[in-house]
């Protein structure tokens, strides 16, 4: 089979029997066969990838520049210009199999490209996208046609419409995936700027793919004037059949498949067949085979089917086979061929010109809809963002001799560039101006009796959500005193696309999930609309925070001072086995409640989830909880006791306080070893702790003296051992109990508990209740209050009141007032 290079025609043979070797001790070298071969070179490309992913997620830069770049250093522009190495692992012989299994794995990421993505969404994302998206496109389409005019060779036998479709495609598309990525990265995702960016990359994404679509027919009808007209309709006759009589098919298999069932094995070989028929045919009839590819797949409807080909397909796909395809472009990329200053100055010149194309066309729409200049400069530079379409359009443009390896190689750096300097100039330029919110009421404590009390629920998954709902409803919504609920559904950041789409709210509710991850938050924003439907004076607003772990508490902190929350409801990172033992769902979770209990700008309650009267939430008016509040004494309890006070005014609550109590022998202790200055200021401290604690408490006590369904109980104990044989000895006919987490304080009391404590974060009594060896199997609400510097406002009558930072940024321990 001839192979053409940059400067000569080479003929290579390929031994049909070469494919396995016998193996090195029948004195077979294994790289002159094609299998071993290809193996070495697929794991030298995942390996060289996810080297350049390591070093450069400090940048926060896409995966597609990892991707390429490992495919550039593989490639003839570094470690291919030693011929050893490109003879021994890239020889020629080896192409054709590399670039057909980059081109299968090209058709199936199309192909899901194609199932994940919702025409929907397209239609309905309004005037201002669909303006921005097409001003973004056109002046960047005019520099590449204009760009296109100094390519265009005498001997060609293309005519000039091609080349100017191929370099304004390449100039003007926007790659939605990695947008998305970008967006996330930079916490704009849920902000204005990033849902129209997102709404025009889709936009952009559709028109890129019709227009590359009409240049590859254009490109391959050299023979006559005719044939681009009927790969056009031939085009169209596919379509046609795909909506008509494929579409129709895969809806009757659905309908076959009962509701809950997992689909035949049968049905998905026969869906992944007509991936690659659908492929052969388009590029029979002369486009390219991956339009086949994505026909098909924008044609299987939204729900399970998509679902479960997503979740066999998109990891082996996006994270083996994908790479391959970019590793491919970096190959044919040699940096080398760009010779002269000239042709340097020339791609610096366009790179320039399509950036500030984009960025002009962009500004001058954001500016007609109202839009500040500065916001219609990040958007357009958010729009530059190159990825997948691009690479296709280049790659198709090198094989059908649009592109020659100069050209190529220009416009390969190009697209690099464009997407490299995204991020960190959005980060320079775009700010987005943080409200200095200065609101009071952080805590429940703080919160009047008569004033709405709002709520900030953070949920990993559905499991969580019945027994989060139980407790709200306890928490007794009232006409005085509503409840405000935002509902945050958290999401882990992956490399997938499919995970980014759930940011898209637009669609209508009912209609099937895109993905796993969007199946999961319909689930719960399900589940919390029914529950604000069936209860009085609640009102619920669901939302996506996308962050990786590590930022996650980011998200969580930024939205709880923007909306002014007094209290923040996280689950705990275990979960309750079978056999009643604790498990650690995922180590993760922990991160994220550690993170938000150090920088919270409000209270903090973590649910250690054992279940609240069985999975089902209860009407409010059959609700019936037993609540235990176990109070040491600091701010923390206070806070538990101020939640617990407010869950008691609920009929169906019956509330038990136990206020553990030194005995006078402890307290003279602690006060005879009081020497030096420091344990003086200590003792200080907890003398005003516990005059504060006496203060709430008798109020707590003269306010609900007459009710029964209030229970208080002082018990005097001496040390720790004492402690947890009088929390182990409270009977487990208790649904809930609710107990502060206790930074900051020393007590006696749970001196010694923390030395063996599993998990620090809940304190020593919460991780006491909340591990697996404590008899009772019954939920805990762990609370931390904030008591920070505006707290300290309300403490301006007590100058001496010390201070203690606990080295938490964002949570200063001080004094406070009893509501």
């Amino acid at each position: 089979m001839a192979e053409e290079n940059s400067t000569e025609t080479s003929i290579i043979c390929y031994a049909p029997s070469m494919i396995t070797t016998n193996g090195v001790w029948q004195g077979d070298n294994p790289l002159d066969f094609s299998l071993p071969l290809f193996v070495l070179q697929l794991t030298l490309v995942v390996v060289v990838t996810r080297f350049f992913v390591f070093v450069l997620k400090p940048f926060r830069q896409p995966r597609v520049i990892s991707e390429i770049l490992g495919g550039i250093v593989l490639g003839p522009s570094v470690l291919g210009r030693y011929d050893k190495f490109a003879n021994t692992i890239f020889p020629q012989r080896s192409v054709m199999v590399l670039e057909t299994m980059a081109n299968v794995g090209l058709l199936y990421f199309l192909f899901l490209v194609g199932v994940e993505m919702d025409i929907m969404v397209v239609r309905k994302t309004g005037k201002r996208a669909l303006t921005i998206a097409l001003g973004g496109m056109v002046l960047p389409f005019v520099i590449g046609a204009a760009f296109s005019f100094s390519m265009q060779r005498s001997e060609d036998h293309l005519g000039q419409g091609t080349y100017i479709l191929f370099l304004g495609v390449a100039l003007s598309v926007t790659a939605f995936p990695v947008l998305a990525r970008i967006l996330a990265e930079l916490k704009l995702i849920n902000t204005e700027i990033g849902r129209i960016s997102m709404s025009a990359a889709l936009v952009n994404d559709m028109f890129a793919w019709i227009l590359l679509a009409l240049a590859i027919a254009l490109a391959e009808s050299e023979k006559s004037s005719f044939a681009s007209l009927w790969v056009m309709i031939s085009s169209a006759a596919f379509i046609t059949i795909c909506v008509f009589v494929v579409r129709p098919g895969i809806s009757w298999i659905i309908r076959k498949t009962p509701e809950g069932e997992n689909f035949s094995e049968f049905y998905i070989c026969l869906i992944l067949t007509g991936v690659m028929i659908s492929g052969f045919i388009t590029d029979s009839i002369g486009t390219h085979s991956v339009f086949g590819a994505f026909v098909f797949g924008l044609v299987i409807p939204n729900g399970p089917l998509g679902l479960t080909l997503i979740e066999k397909l998109e990891d082996f796909v996006s994270g083996l086979l994908l790479p391959l395809f970019f590793a491919i472009s970096g190959l044919k990329t040699n940096v080398a061929a760009i010779q002269g200053p000239a042709t340097w100055v020339t791609l610096f010149f366009v790179i320039f010109l399509a950036c500030a194309g984009k960025v002009i066309g962009t500004v001058v729409v954001a500016f007609f809809h109202g839009m500040p200049v500065r916001e219609g400069i990040t958007l357009g530079l958010l729009l530059n963002t190159k990825g997948l379409v691009e690479m296709i359009v280049l790659n198709v443009g090198k094989d059908q001799k649009v592109l020659d390896d100069e050209t190529f190689a220009t416009m390969v750096l190009i697209a690099l560039v464009m997407t490299g300097v995204i991020t960190p100039i959005v980060t320079v330029l775009y700010k987005p101006v943080k409200r200095s919110v200065s609101y009071k009421r952080r805590t429940i404590q703080q919160t009047k009796p008569d004033s709405e009390l709002r709520v900030l629920v953070c949920v990993h998954t559905p499991r969580n959500v019945p027994t989060i709902i139980n407790l709200l409803e306890a928490s007794h919504p009232t006409k005085r005193s509503p409840i405000c609920i935002y509902v945050l559904h958290l999401v882990e950041l992956t490399g997938r696309a499919s995970a980014m789409l759930i940011v898209h709210n637009t669609r209508k509710s009912g209609k099937p999930a895109l993905n796993r991850t969007q199946a999961q938050s319909d689930h719960i924003i399900n589940a919390f609309e029914n529950y604000e439907q069936h209860a009085a004076f609640v009102a619920v607003q669901p939302l996506t925070a996308i962050s990786p772990y590590s930022t996650m508490h980011e998200d969580v902190c930024s939205l709880a001072e923007d909306k002014r929350f007094s209290f923040i409801i996280i689950p705990f990172h275990k979960q309750q086995t079978v056999d009643g033992g604790m498990e650690a769902i995922n180590p993760a979770y922990r991160l994220v409640n550690q993170n938000l209990l150090g920088n919270s700008p409000c209270s903090v309650g973590i649910l250690v989830d054992r279940g609240l009267n069985g999975a089902t939430r209860l009407t409010s008016n059959t609700i019936s909880l037993q609540v235990a509040v176990l109070f040491f004494g600091g701010p923390d309890d206070r806070e538990a006791l101020a939640y617990a006070w407010r869950m008691a005014e609920h009929p169906g609550i019956t509330l038990t306080v136990l206020r553990f109590i030194p005995d006078e022998d402890v307290t003279e202790a602690a006060s005879t070893r009081a020497t030096n200055e420091t344990d003086r200021k200590m003792n200080v401290d907890i003398k005003k702790q516990r005059q504060l604690d006496d203060e709430y408490v008798n109020t707590f006590r003269a306010a609900n003296a007459e009710y029964e369904t209030i229970v208080y109980t002082d018990k005097v104990v001496s040390n720790g051992e004492e402690t947890v044989a009088a929390v182990r000895s409270m009977d487990s006919s208790h649904d809930l109990f609710i107990v502060g987490r206790g930074e900051g304080m020393f007590s006696p009391l749970t001196a010694g508990l923390t030395d063996w404590s599993e998990c620090p974060e809940l304190g020593a009594i919460g991780d006491l209740l909340a591990s697996s060896d404590f008899a009772a199997t019954v939920s805990v609400l762990v609370v931390q209050q904030y008591v920070g510097p505006w707290a300290l406002d309300d403490n301006m009558d007590l100058p001496d009141s010390p201070i203690h930072s606990h080295e938490q940024p964002k949570a200063i321990y001080g004094l406070e007032n009893p509501r």
